[in-house]
């Protein structure tokens, strides 16, 4: 068997954290899949689509704490991530999504990158209260959604926000590291592709000039430090021969996920795709228009093709073997 590699440990995952007792008071998917795996019973192809801020399912509690109504706090959601690449658990990929919401739990962020100026008590001493996507509202515990509008009415309980991270954000990462693992240990090698949509002009408004449009599609590979350069030309080929307008990293490099994930010198692969919402859905009604269906055969069509790579038709010889074997 293929020597497995080990996807990267998390920050702060070997500290001697102390699980509160009163983390039952703040499980919010107590009785809700915070997330879903599918696909993996039928994996044929070393390929995880991963969908971290598509999901929907926004707790009651939450809102209650919200100063934002039930359309505004969406700002920030991938929304309907996750359906665009419904079609890659029948090609033999894997496709792993979040329920949780991006403005509740940013898993694209490292585990402790908390704002202290939004909790009532001190936070942990390893908590990462200084990135630059703390100061600007964004850490894993969001402060604001999308146009700088801030989520919480008052301060939180930091218990809140490590309830969040231990019953959450850890079995996320923990399920992406076996997904990982298991892949490259089966075949060889494996590749993340971490699933985005991005609004349609640069600063965030839908009524601006044609100067601040952005591309239809940004893939990011961290400049060329989380995927090997043949496979994400070949991405960025495959979809500009589809007539989409493709960028590379810039804006959009790729977050935590792409970054903490990405080893291509083990034979780990890690690209971010990030999807005008301009191309499927209307950016004020937050509702899908009538290119949803074109731009999900489209990708169904691209992830198809991707999967004939070389790479990945090297590995051929793995795909029969039963997973009860293994």
């Amino acid at each position: 068997m293929t020597e497995q590699a080990d996807p990267q440990t998390e920050p702060g995952e070997t500290e001697n954290v102390t699980v509160l007792s009163a983390h039952d008071s703040f499980n919010d998917f107590a009785t809700t899949p915070s997330f879903e795996v599918l696909g993996e019973e039928n994996q044929t192809k070393p390929i995880i689509f991963n969908s971290p801020h598509s999901g929907a399912i926004y707790p009651k509690r939450f809102l209650n704490l919200s100063r934002l109504d039930p359309h505004t706090i969406r700002a920030s959601e991938d929304m309907d991530v996750h359906e665009l690449f419904k079609a890659v658990p029948e090609l033999g990929a894997v496709l792993q999504q979040a329920n949780f919401p991006r403005a509740y739990l940013d898993v694209n962020r490292e585990p402790y990158e908390l704002d202290a100026r939004m909790f009532f008590a001190p936070l942990p001493p390893y908590a990462n209260t200084g990135s630059i996507r703390v100061s600007g509202g964004l850490g894993t515990i969001a402060r604001i959604v999308a146009e700088n509008r801030d989520i919480y009415i008052s301060k939180l309980d930091p218990g809140d926000a490590l309830a969040r991270i231990e019953l959450i954000y850890r079995p996320y990462h923990d399920s992406l590291r076996h997904l990982l693992a298991r892949s490259h240990a089966r075949f060889g090698h494996a590749l993340l592709i971490d699933c985005h949509s991005m609004p349609s002009q640069q600063n965030g408004k839908v009524d601006d000039g044609d100067a601040d449009k952005r591309p239809d599609m940004i893939l990011g590979d961290r400049y060329g430090t989380s995927c090997r350069g043949d496979l994400i030309d070949y991405a960025v080929a495959l979809l500009r021969q589809a007539g989409f307008t493709v960028a590379k990293n810039r804006p959009y490099a790729g977050g935590f996920i792409t970054e903490h994930y990405g080893r291509p010198q083990r034979g780990l692969n890690a690209f971010q795709i990030e999807i005008n919402r301009r191309l499927y859905m209307d950016e004020v009604t937050l509702q899908r228009h009538t290119g949803f269906s074109d731009l999900q055969k489209a990708l169904g069509l691209f992830a198809q093709t991707l999967m004939e790579h070389p790479c990945f038709k090297s590995s051929d010889a793995g795909l029969a073997k039963p997973l009860a074997a293994e």
